[in-house]
């Protein structure tokens, strides 16, 4: 029974955790909306009635965030296409200009815009590189990713060339430790940043040398 349970387990931990995340993510993009869509379809008189096993409440909460998130998904994609017009770039240019100029906001605007410019647009190579290095005394070590090379602030008052690593924590790699080492305490290895991750998410159970095992097909 307890490896039946443990089986239970292994199948619906993931997908539950998958749900969830899916559900936050929704929920916080149409929160902010779903009070003035739900009344504008209220009024339209659109949805008044239950569907399967949700009541008219539910089918309205529902298809409200379904049409908020086709909206937000259009809006995107026009956006995107918009910024490649000359014009609007000089928009984006002035109002970024405007912004970094308006107290307080600035620090929060500029903080996240470089942010997303170091995770999306700049080094390919951010987070590739997986290594070992020495946490949290030196006779024990962690999985960590290689993110660039430190301020050169910090290599200065270390009177050393440090690197930037990314130790994430288990079972959840969304959350780690940003910690800077000298060049010659990195242990580079053979590995795989999917690799490193599977590594660090199953708790050390899946490795490059115990993949996860295949699944059986029946013969025919």
């Amino acid at each position: 029974m307890k490896k039946y349970f443990i089986t239970g387990i292994v199948i619906l931990l993931p997908l539950a955790v998958t749900i969830a995340i899916v559900v936050f993510i929704v929920n916080f993009l149409t929160q902010p909306f779903i009070g003035m869509v739900s009344n504008f379809l209220s009024d339209l008189n659109i949805i008044n009635r239950g569907f399967l096993f949700m009541n008219p409440e539910q089918v309205l909460k529902y298809g409200s965030q379904l049409l908020i998130l086709v909206c937000l998904f259009l809006f995107t994609l026009i956006l995107g296409m918009i910024a490649r017009w000359f014009f609007f770039r000089s928009l984006l240019y002035l109002s970024d200009k405007i912004l970094h100029r308006i107290p307080v906001i600035n620090k929060v605007y500029k903080t996240t815009q470089e942010i997303i410019k170091t995770l999306f647009v700049t080094d390919k190579n951010t987070f590739k590189q997986v290594v070992m290095v020495p946490f949290p005394k030196h006779d024990t070590y962690v999985i960590g990713l290689v993110s660039r090379e430190s301020p050169k602030i910090c290599s200065d008052a270390a009177k050393s060339d440090l690197v930037s690593i990314l130790v994430p924590t288990t079972p959840n790699p969304t959350t780690g430790f940003l910690l800077m080492y000298p060049k010659d305490q990195l242990i580079h290895l053979e590995m795989r940043t999917e690799q490193a991750i599977k590594y660090i998410v199953s708790c050390g159970v899946i490795t490059p040398e115990h993949p996860e095992p295949a699944k059986n097909v029946d013969a025919k």
